[in-house]
This record gives structure tokens, sequence and C-alpha cells, in this order.
């Protein structure tokens, strides 16, 4: 707990938010499964109460863990708590382990995506209609009250990449996307097959938010120092941000030139806050207006 609050700390007032993962253990093989792994929705609700100035958002909840209409009355209340600074992140899901582990059934990859749309659609009609009701192959939810309705209702994310259809789940319900741990080839082809999703369905690209997660970001004031921190990292092996601040500003320009706006990163030598802190004196001046 002191180890979160430290860097939280740290980056309160200077980054503009603040993202938890969902997971209830860590990856077996690799950090041993009884290390202490806190939820994601207390975690984040803790933090928002504890950080006024700051946003949070999840990324991504797996919508096979929570019903989504319980799922959608949670964030508009959090929302409404929070004064409108939740950013809601859900994805198709894909820890096989802990979905068995936790006792929830793993259907394959086409249902959990159809359970997608259908926790989307959702999320929405009980968040802007008064009486809600929906019935779909997987879900269904009738008179579910949904009050106080959130107003405004947090900006909507999807995760995932998939061509042919979590970009077109993005397309037609997401208010933000999120590309991670892609190099900038894989990330302007899956933004040109959005476009494509977003003409196809009447959709205006321009109206949605992209994103991009990194989940190993080492900034040092040498590139050989910030290499020795990345290495030390379990996430050693998603794709890096790495060097000097020189260096990891010119690896983020071309992801804004792509229309990124908003970067998530996960820092490599948490809980020390050297590396963020580097980040926030050398490297964000240069992207503020």
């Amino acid at each position: 707990r002191s180890q979160i609050l430290n860097f939280a700390d740290t980056i309160d007032g200077k980054l503009d938010s603040l993202w938890v993962g969902d997971h209830f253990f860590p990856w077996p093989d690799e950090i041993d499964q009884a290390t202490d792994t806190i939820e994601s929705w207390t975690t984040l609700t803790y933090l928002l109460a504890r950080y006024p100035k700051m946003r949070g958002g999840t990324i991504v909840l797996s919508q096979g863990y929570r019903p989504p209409a319980l799922l959608a009355k949670m964030a508009a209340d959090l929302q409404w708590i929070s004064d409108g600074r939740l950013i809601l992140g859900i994805g198709a899901g894909w820890k096989e382990d802990e979905y068995r582990a936790y006792g929830y059934d793993y259907p394959p990859d086409a249902v959990r995506l159809s359970q997608l749309e259908e926790a989307a659609q959702i999320i929405r009609s009980m968040w802007s209609e008064t009486v809600p009701a929906f019935h779909g192959t997987y879900y269904h939810i009738e008179d579910a009250f949904c009050a106080p309705r959130p107003n405004p209702a947090p900006p909507l994310l999807i995760g995932g990449a998939g061509p042919k259809r979590t970009l077109r789940i993005v397309a037609k319900y997401a208010d933000w996307c999120n590309l991670d741990n892609s190099d900038l080839d894989f990330c302007r082809s899956r933004l040109d097959i959005l476009r494509e999703h977003c003409q196809a369905v009447g959709r205006n690209y321009d109206e949605i938010v992209k994103t991009f997660s990194c989940d190993s970001i080492s900034v040092a004031p040498t590139r050989e120092k910030a290499e020795q921190m990345r290495q030390a990292s379990f996430f050693s092996n998603f794709a890096p941000m790495s060097g000097t601040p020189d260096e990891v500003a010119a690896m983020i320009q071309p992801y804004i030139d792509l229309g990124i706006t908003h970067f998530i990163f996960r820092w490599v030598d948490f809980p020390r806050t050297e590396g963020v802190e580097l980040f926030m004196k050398e490297v964000l001046p240069r992207f503020q207006s």
C-alpha cells in the first residue's frame, strides 16, 4: 500500500490520470501467484477519493468478471462520487486461468467478443435511458433503473486491436480506444482499419480518443541505465520505450503524429520514482502546450 501511495503522491498534480489493470493474481512461471494482488475496482475507488485532482481509469476490465448492468451501475455511481473523473475501460477478457480459478466460464473467443458487444450496449443504455431493457443472446436486463444517471457519462474505452470484430465494436460503441505494447506500424495499420469500420457504421473517426498503453517504459540519464532497469523488470519482454529523456521523447512523438492523444505507462522501476520523476522533468514539458 505504501508503495502505491508514494508513487501516486509523486505524480499527483503532474500527470493527469491513474490507471489500474484487472487481474486477480500474477502470471504463472514469472511471479509467485500468491503475491499480493489488489482488486481493480476497489483500488480505483480509493485512489479517486484520495487524489481529487486526477482522473482514473481501468485498463481494462474483463467484461466477463462483472455482469454488465451491475458494472454500469458501479461506474455511474463512481462517476457521481468522483465528480466526473472516471474512465471506464473494458475488454473481452483473455486470462483463462483467472476465469477458471474464480469460477467463471471461459467461452471461446467469438463468444467473449459477442458478450463484449452486448455489454457495451447495456452500459450505454443504463447510462442514457430511464428504464433500460436489453435482450441479447448472452445478457438480459429489464427495468434496470440506474439512478443517478451519470451526467456526463464516463468515457467508455474499449481495449483490443482485433481487426474484424474488436475494432468494429470500438467503432460502434467506444468513446476511447486503446492499443497496447505495439510498434508504430502495427498501430498505424490498426487505426487505418478502425477508420474503415467507422466509415462502414457511420461513425466520425475523429471523435474517438486514441490511447496507447506501454507496459515497459524506462527513463534514465543514460541508455545503459535505462536498459538495466528494463531488463530487471518482469515486463521487459513487452514492446519497450527505453532510453534517455531525448530518446524516449523521440519514441513518443511518432505515436502522437498518428493521432494518439493519451499514453498509459507502466514504469519498470516501480515502486522507485526516479524514472517517472525524470520523465516529468525532462520529457513531459516537450509535449505540453
